[in-house]
């Protein structure tokens, strides 16, 4: 069998779009529509860094907000205000990061009681024929099965 040579022609391409520039009005005092403007707050040194969203998305290259982003947060031109915003986020990431793994911690302390317990090769193989068949995991059965004889026997 000969492979049919294929080319960019052979496929059926959708023709570009043409791009619209968004209609604002620019007022006459600006003298360069082209130079990017970064505006600071008069007072963006008391501005609370848990105002900072972190999933916003930063503005784009040319100085333009993204259309989503209406009123967020503010860019400052003050460096002190910029590195003391990170280091809170920072700061915060890394508590909520501790507290979930103290929560992790804990939960494998409370389940970390093991039972050794030898098995022949027939009795595995029925385990495991059981937790494929009823989509469950093997330790979830011998607990229910253990569980079942201590309660049988008053335990």
């Amino acid at each position: 069998m000969v492979k049919r040579d294929t080319s960019v022609t052979d496929f059926a391409v959708a023709p570009r779009k043409p791009r619209q520039e968004p209609q604002v009005s620019q007022p006459a005092s600006q003298a360069d529509p082209a130079t990017p403007e970064i505006v600071v707050h008069k007072n963006a040194a008391h501005i609370e860094p848990t105002d900072t969203n972190a999933s916003a998305p930063a503005p784009k290259a040319d100085g333009k907000a993204s259309p989503n982003q209406q009123g967020g947060t503010l860019i400052s031109a003050d460096k002190d205000v910029r590195r003391e915003r990170t280091t809170t986020r920072a700061l915060r990431q890394e508590a909520s990061r501790l507290r979930l793994q103290d929560l992790k911690q804990s939960k494998a302390r409370e389940s970390k009681h093991f039972v050794n317990c030898p098995l022949d090769f027939d009795t595995k193989q029925r385990l495991a024929r059981a937790a494929v068949e009823n989509e469950i995991k093997m330790t979830v059965i011998i607990k229910t099965a253990i569980d079942q004889y201590l309660r049988d026997n008053g335990y």
